[in-house]
Protein backbone atom coordinates (compact mmCIF):
# COMPACT_ATOMS: atom_id res chain seq x y z
CA UNK A 1 0.00 0.00 0.00
CA UNK A 2 1.24 3.48 -0.84
CA UNK A 3 2.22 5.67 1.85
CA UNK A 4 -0.96 8.41 2.75
CA UNK A 5 -0.64 11.66 0.76
CA UNK A 6 0.06 14.47 3.04
CA UNK A 7 -1.58 17.93 2.61
CA UNK A 8 1.05 19.75 4.29
CA UNK A 9 2.92 20.59 0.79
CA UNK A 10 -0.35 22.28 -0.47
CA UNK A 11 -0.18 23.80 -4.32
CA UNK A 12 -3.65 24.50 -5.26
CA UNK A 13 -3.44 25.73 -8.99
CA UNK A 14 -4.06 29.60 -9.51
CA UNK A 15 -5.11 29.50 -13.07
CA UNK A 16 -8.04 30.01 -13.89
CA UNK A 17 -8.52 31.10 -10.23
CA UNK A 18 -12.36 30.99 -10.08
CA UNK A 19 -13.73 29.11 -13.25
CA UNK A 20 -17.48 30.73 -13.05
CA UNK A 21 -20.07 28.54 -15.39
CA UNK A 22 -23.35 30.73 -13.67
CA UNK A 23 -23.60 33.19 -11.34
CA UNK A 24 -26.98 35.04 -11.03
CA UNK A 25 -28.53 36.36 -7.69
CA UNK A 26 -28.80 33.25 -6.21
CA UNK A 27 -25.98 30.64 -6.94
CA UNK A 28 -22.52 30.19 -8.30
CA UNK A 29 -21.32 27.38 -10.17
CA UNK A 30 -18.00 26.66 -10.93
CA UNK A 31 -15.95 24.26 -12.51
CA UNK A 32 -13.03 23.28 -9.70
CA UNK A 33 -9.70 22.73 -10.81
CA UNK A 34 -7.74 19.09 -9.88
CA UNK A 35 -5.48 19.96 -6.87
CA UNK A 36 -7.92 22.40 -5.33
CA UNK A 37 -9.75 22.05 -1.77
CA UNK A 38 -13.71 23.01 -1.63
CA UNK A 39 -13.41 24.17 1.54
CA UNK A 40 -10.63 25.09 4.11
CA UNK A 41 -8.66 22.11 5.55
CA UNK A 42 -8.38 21.18 9.36
CA UNK A 43 -4.31 22.90 9.32
CA UNK A 44 -4.54 26.31 9.24
CA UNK A 45 -2.13 26.50 6.20
CA UNK A 46 -5.12 24.82 4.30
CA UNK A 47 -7.18 28.46 3.60
CA UNK A 48 -7.37 28.67 0.17
CA UNK A 49 -10.37 26.83 -1.55
CA UNK A 50 -12.65 27.04 -3.79
CA UNK A 51 -15.18 28.50 -0.62
CA UNK A 52 -11.95 31.35 -0.02
CA UNK A 53 -12.09 32.57 -3.57
CA UNK A 54 -15.74 32.37 -4.08
CA UNK A 55 -15.84 34.87 -1.04
CA UNK A 56 -13.94 37.21 -2.52
CA UNK A 57 -15.82 38.40 -5.28
CA UNK A 58 -19.43 37.44 -3.57
CA UNK A 59 -19.39 37.54 0.10
CA UNK A 60 -22.59 35.27 0.90
CA UNK A 61 -21.22 32.29 -1.04
CA UNK A 62 -21.91 29.26 0.97
CA UNK A 63 -20.63 25.34 -0.71
CA UNK A 64 -23.86 23.26 -0.96
CA UNK A 65 -21.94 20.38 -1.24
CA UNK A 66 -17.96 18.68 -1.84
CA UNK A 67 -15.83 17.27 -4.50
CA UNK A 68 -12.25 15.32 -3.00
CA UNK A 69 -9.15 17.66 -3.24
CA UNK A 70 -8.68 15.40 -6.60
CA UNK A 71 -11.39 15.58 -8.49
CA UNK A 72 -12.45 18.77 -10.41
CA UNK A 73 -15.67 20.23 -11.92
CA UNK A 74 -19.09 21.58 -11.63
CA UNK A 75 -19.67 23.01 -8.47
CA UNK A 76 -22.45 24.90 -6.54
CA UNK A 77 -22.49 27.39 -4.04
CA UNK A 78 -25.37 29.50 -2.70
CA UNK A 79 -25.22 33.40 -2.64
CA UNK A 80 -27.82 33.32 0.70
CA UNK A 81 -29.68 31.45 2.73
CA UNK A 82 -32.12 30.83 1.08
CA UNK A 83 -31.12 29.33 -2.02
CA UNK A 84 -28.37 27.14 0.79
CA UNK A 85 -31.79 25.84 2.06
CA UNK A 86 -33.22 24.95 -1.18
CA UNK A 87 -30.56 23.37 -2.89
CA UNK A 88 -29.00 21.56 0.69
CA UNK A 89 -32.21 20.09 0.59
CA UNK A 90 -32.02 18.49 -2.75
CA UNK A 91 -28.99 17.04 -2.15
CA UNK A 92 -30.23 15.58 1.08
CA UNK A 93 -33.20 13.68 -0.07
CA UNK A 94 -31.38 13.03 -3.44
CA UNK A 95 -33.40 15.06 -5.71
CA UNK A 96 -30.19 16.35 -7.56
CA UNK A 97 -28.38 14.51 -10.90
CA UNK A 98 -24.87 13.96 -11.08
CA UNK A 99 -22.35 12.90 -13.83
CA UNK A 100 -18.88 11.93 -14.04
CA UNK A 101 -15.64 11.18 -16.69
CA UNK A 102 -13.33 8.74 -15.35
CA UNK A 103 -10.13 6.71 -16.56
CA UNK A 104 -9.61 3.24 -14.90
CA UNK A 105 -7.30 0.63 -15.26
CA UNK A 106 -7.57 -2.71 -17.71
CA UNK A 107 -10.65 -3.37 -20.23
CA UNK A 108 -14.53 -3.58 -18.98
CA UNK A 109 -15.85 -6.02 -21.12
CA UNK A 110 -19.31 -5.38 -20.66
CA UNK A 111 -21.08 -2.31 -21.72
CA UNK A 112 -22.55 -1.13 -18.66
CA UNK A 113 -23.66 -2.56 -14.59
CA UNK A 114 -24.61 -1.60 -11.54
CA UNK A 115 -22.25 -1.64 -8.13
CA UNK A 116 -24.19 -2.41 -4.91
CA UNK A 117 -21.32 -2.59 -2.54
CA UNK A 118 -21.68 -0.99 1.11
CA UNK A 119 -18.94 1.85 2.27
CA UNK A 120 -17.37 2.56 5.52
CA UNK A 121 -14.99 4.26 7.01
CA UNK A 122 -11.15 2.29 7.07
CA UNK A 123 -10.59 3.84 10.40
CA UNK A 124 -6.88 2.24 10.54
CA UNK A 125 -5.97 4.16 7.44
CA UNK A 126 -8.37 7.55 7.08
CA UNK A 127 -9.52 9.21 5.24
CA UNK A 128 -9.73 6.21 3.42
CA UNK A 129 -12.80 4.51 2.56
CA UNK A 130 -13.74 0.89 2.35
CA UNK A 131 -16.34 -1.60 1.15
CA UNK A 132 -17.96 -3.15 4.87
CA UNK A 133 -20.41 -5.71 4.60
CA UNK A 134 -21.52 -5.92 8.65
CA UNK A 135 -20.93 -2.03 9.43
CA UNK A 136 -20.88 -0.30 5.68
CA UNK A 137 -23.56 2.16 4.77
CA UNK A 138 -25.80 1.62 1.30
CA UNK A 139 -24.32 2.65 -1.97
CA UNK A 140 -24.39 2.48 -5.40
CA UNK A 141 -23.19 3.48 -8.50
CA UNK A 142 -24.22 2.72 -11.92
CA UNK A 143 -21.86 2.54 -15.01
CA UNK A 144 -21.52 2.79 -18.66
CA UNK A 145 -18.57 2.28 -20.86
CA UNK A 146 -17.82 5.02 -22.95
CA UNK A 147 -14.57 4.22 -24.61
CA UNK A 148 -11.92 1.24 -24.62
CA UNK A 149 -7.99 2.23 -24.90
CA UNK A 150 -5.15 0.09 -24.65
CA UNK A 151 -5.36 -0.78 -21.11
CA UNK A 152 -7.84 1.52 -19.75
CA UNK A 153 -11.42 2.44 -19.94
CA UNK A 154 -13.33 5.64 -20.45
CA UNK A 155 -16.39 5.44 -18.16
CA UNK A 156 -19.64 7.62 -17.28
CA UNK A 157 -20.09 6.95 -13.52
CA UNK A 158 -23.48 7.89 -11.65
CA UNK A 159 -23.91 7.77 -7.97
CA UNK A 160 -26.81 6.67 -6.90
CA UNK A 161 -25.92 7.62 -3.20
CA UNK A 162 -23.45 10.01 -2.16
CA UNK A 163 -20.88 8.39 -0.24
CA UNK A 164 -17.55 9.48 0.81
CA UNK A 165 -14.56 8.75 -1.89
CA UNK A 166 -17.68 5.82 -3.16
CA UNK A 167 -16.80 6.17 -6.79
CA UNK A 168 -13.35 5.70 -6.36
CA UNK A 169 -13.85 2.60 -4.14
CA UNK A 170 -16.27 0.67 -6.27
CA UNK A 171 -14.44 0.84 -8.72
CA UNK A 172 -11.35 -0.24 -7.07
CA UNK A 173 -13.74 -3.14 -5.83
CA UNK A 174 -14.77 -4.50 -8.77
CA UNK A 175 -11.01 -4.25 -10.32
CA UNK A 176 -10.99 -1.43 -12.07
CA UNK A 177 -9.26 1.37 -9.65
CA UNK A 178 -9.25 4.88 -10.98
CA UNK A 179 -6.34 6.18 -12.94
CA UNK A 180 -3.53 8.45 -10.98
CA UNK A 181 -5.60 7.88 -7.05
CA UNK A 182 -3.00 8.45 -4.64
CA UNK A 183 -5.55 7.06 -2.33
CA UNK A 184 -6.41 3.86 -3.96
CA UNK A 185 -4.04 3.18 -7.04
CA UNK A 186 -0.79 1.42 -7.06
CA UNK A 187 2.12 0.81 -9.63
CA UNK A 188 1.17 1.44 -13.26
CA UNK A 189 -3.07 2.67 -12.21
CA UNK A 190 -1.21 5.02 -10.04
CA UNK A 191 1.83 5.91 -12.25
CA UNK A 192 -0.42 6.06 -15.38
CA UNK A 193 -1.54 9.64 -14.79
CA UNK A 194 -0.57 12.95 -13.50
CA UNK A 195 -3.68 13.80 -11.80
CA UNK A 196 -7.04 11.65 -10.63
CA UNK A 197 -8.69 10.67 -13.80
CA UNK A 198 -12.14 11.54 -12.24
CA UNK A 199 -14.47 14.71 -13.49
CA UNK A 200 -17.67 15.66 -11.97
CA UNK A 201 -18.82 16.64 -15.61
CA UNK A 202 -22.39 17.07 -14.59
CA UNK A 203 -24.84 18.51 -12.03
CA UNK A 204 -28.19 19.13 -12.08
CA UNK A 205 -30.95 20.49 -9.37
CA UNK A 206 -33.68 22.38 -9.15
CA UNK A 207 -32.74 26.73 -8.86
CA UNK A 208 -34.26 27.74 -6.02
CA UNK A 209 -36.52 30.92 -7.25
CA UNK A 210 -37.34 29.88 -11.02
CA UNK A 211 -38.19 26.26 -9.91
CA UNK A 212 -36.12 25.40 -13.02
CA UNK A 213 -34.37 22.36 -13.24
CA UNK A 214 -30.95 22.50 -15.17
CA UNK A 215 -28.07 20.63 -16.00
CA UNK A 216 -24.69 22.39 -15.80
CA UNK A 217 -21.86 21.39 -17.57
CA UNK A 218 -18.11 21.59 -17.47
CA UNK A 219 -15.68 20.08 -20.01
CA UNK A 220 -13.76 16.99 -19.05
CA UNK A 221 -9.93 17.88 -19.17
CA UNK A 222 -8.27 14.45 -20.05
Amino acid sequence: MPAMPTLKDYFPPMEPYLDVLHVDEDILVVNKQSGLLSVPGKDPSLWDCIEYRARQTYPGAGMCHRLDKDTSGVLVLALNKRAHGRIGSQFEHRKTTKSYIARVSGIIAEDSGLIDLPLATDWLNKPRQKVDYDHGRSAQTEWHVIEREDNATRMRLIPLTGRTHQLRVHMKAIGHVILGDAFYAEGEALAAADRLQLHAAELGFTHPTTEVFTTFVAPTPF
